[in-house]
């Protein structure tokens, strides 16, 4: 074992920096993120721009970084850009893929607030351009549906069950004008209509078939505009962190189901927390696909798995990041 240190590959620490900035069309006539490049520019900063106009946008510009020169793609937006952008990313080989950074423009930014990077777009493009890079796990999902497979990426949480019901209901606008707080009240609404998701779980040399409230499979803590749903994740421990909360009949079990959520314990009534390499869940053929949300945007999926890709890309993060170990592996 070796105290944490940043390990690069691909990009040399003298190559002069060159930053591409990929801005969710939503935010493209953002004052203050408009006046911080200005300024930045002014400063001698090298940094160029493109914004998004539709779907698949991002992850186009993150793969095309590369024939630009550039050295650092930042993803400005909410957390679906950065997934989109990073997906980008991981469409190229290791060793020529450039390094993450992030400037938060979404409702919720649950990745960049439990980093602890800066929430207001000066601070937090400055940030992006000065900070320190480390290299950090993703997550490969391998998933289908009745009528597709599909092989994506996300960097902080995958929900599935009653969580991604609520993030792929609540109204974009109420989420913009509330924040976070539009996930907690629509979860208030749906508390007592919700329905069960049934299926099976394997992880290791285990298997588990469960009626299920919530999964959540976290590389990050947090989801649904800061709900803590993975306490003890590191981005770059090898390990998914997963949370399962069971189905519970009568309003008489809530006090027991929010004791455990409170302390999530490992093999609880309510709620089990364990750590793996990767989970796969198949759910029950007669009922309909489940809905899961990856970094905040919504799929319907009948199975899935999820894998660990340790230390796939570099990101911008503050030193004192609370999501990375105090030691790595040799």
């Amino acid at each position: 074992m070796i105290t944490r240190e940043r390990r690069r590959k691909g990009i040399s620490v003298t190559t002069p920096k060159r930053f591409l900035l990929i801005v969710n069309g939503k935010s493209a006539g953002n004052a203050a993120l408009r006046e911080a490049v200005a300024e930045q520019r002014k400063a001698g900063m090298p940094i160029s721009v493109r914004v998004t106009w539709e779907a698949g946008d991002a992850k186009h510009f993150a793969e095309s970084a590369v024939g630009m020169g550039v050295t650092h793609v930042i993803a400005c937006g909410g957390d679906g850009t950065v997934n989109e952008v990073m997906n980008g990313l991981m469409c190229l080989d290791k060793e020529r893929r450039p390094i993450l950074g992030i400037v938060p423009l979404g409702s919720a930014n649950d990745f960049a607030t439990s980093v602890g990077l800066p929430l207001e777009p000066s601070e937090a493009l400055s940030a992006a351009l000065t900070l320190s890079d480390y290299p950090i796990d993703v997550v490969k999902l391998c998933a289908e549906s009745d009528t597709e497979s599909v092989t994506s990426y996300y960097v902080n949480m995958m929900t599935a069950g009653f969580g991604a019901e609520i993030t792929s209901s609540t109204p974009k606008m109420l989420k913009r004008i509330l924040g976070g707080g539009a996930y907690s009240l629509m979860g208030a609404v749906k508390a007592w209509r919700h329905r069960s998701y049934r299926g099976t779980l394997y992880w290791g040399d285990q298997q588990e078939s469960t009626s299920l409230l919530l999964l959540a499979i976290g590389n990050g803590r947090q989801s649904g505009g800061g709900q803590v749903l993975a306490p003890r994740a590191k981005l770059d421990d090898g390990h998914l962190d997963i949370l399962v909360v069971k189905d519970f009949l009568t309003a008489k079990a809530l006090p027991d189901l929010i004791r455990e959520l409170q302390s999530f314990p490992s093999q609880g009534r309510f709620v089990r927390y364990v750590s793996a390499r990767a989970l796969s869940v198949s759910t029950l053929y007669e009922d309909p696909p489940w809905p899961l949300t990856l970094d905040g945007e919504a799929r319907h999926y009948r199975r899935f798995r999820a894998d660990v890709v340790p230390l796939a890309i570099q990101v911008v993060l503050p030193d004192q990041c609370p999501l990375l170990s105090s030691v790595v592996e040799t």
